[in-house]
């Protein structure tokens, strides 16, 4: 292995170990001392209204957004204080941390409206490519991976992807479910990590960190090994059979 290649796999691997350790962490330590967040949500389907409205439960100021600010307005005045509706440009300028939940489709148009208020930010991706939704857009997701698509469309963003393979009913009733559930984890920024695994911990999931982006994070999607409800446990013991 030359020197520089060699280098760089040590950076590599040292910083996952650095992520794996994050899982461990409590949840004071990760959301800056347990301040509130705030959060704006791009699409505010069953993903997005199950996530912002477990947040909103958990103490986090929400803005839900979609192309119908109707529905989000009849969505926040249902979870009261805390939640709030408005345009997505507006949602991604309120929120420090983004939900990024639409089809996968709409990322490269959300990429191009949203480019100059959404650089720098924590987004926390949950849009999958699916083949037959989002046709050759999915097919090329799929082939590279939908977190390192998803930073080619977000470009800037600090991108965790989670929340890809649980239904969307389960999200909003996790933390009553009586049984500790995994919730796997892929992400390049271990700060963007830190911040998304409390949000996680507030839905009722552990987090559970199982790499990059370009590493085992392109298993982060329905139809793969990651895909369904798991235990923590479990989930290490998957991840550890991919490469």
């Amino acid at each position: 292995m030359k020197a520089h290649n060699r280098r760089e796999f040590i950076k590599a691997t040292g910083a996952l170990g650095a992520l794996v350790l994050l899982g461990n962490l409590p949840f004071s330590a990760l959301a800056q001392g347990g301040q509130k967040l705030k959060i704006g949500t791009l699409g505010s389907g069953r993903v997005g209204s199950a996530l912002g409205g477990a947040w909103v439960k958990a103490g986090h100021d929400v803005m839900f957004s979609s192309l119908n600010l109707e529905a989000d307005n009849k969505l926040a005045a249902s979870l009261g204080a805390g939640a709030r509706a408005g345009t997505p440009r507006e949602a991604a300028a309120f929120g420090d941390i983004l939900l990024v939940s639409v089809p996968y489709t709409a990322l490269p148009g959300l990429g191009k409206e949203l480019g100059d208020v959404i650089k720098g930010k924590i987004v926390i991706d949950t849009s999958n490519p699916i083949v037959a939704r989002d046709g050759d857009i999915a097919v090329a997701a799929r082939e590279k991976g939908a977190g390192i698509m998803s930073m080619e469309y977000l470009p800037g963003t600090r991108i965790v992807r989670a929340f890809n393979a649980i239904s969307a009913a389960r999200m909003a009733d996790a933390r009553n479910s009586g049984t500790r559930i995994g919730m796997p984890m892929a992400g390049d920024d271990p700060k963007a990590i830190e911040v998304a695994a409390g949000l996680v911990r507030d839905v009722g999931y552990e987090p559970v960190v199982v790499g990059t982006l370009a590493g085992l994070g392109k298993y982060l999607m329905p139809g793969t090994p990651l895909a369904g409800e798991h235990s923590p446990d479990e989930i290490r013991k998957i991840a550890a059979t991919l490469k």
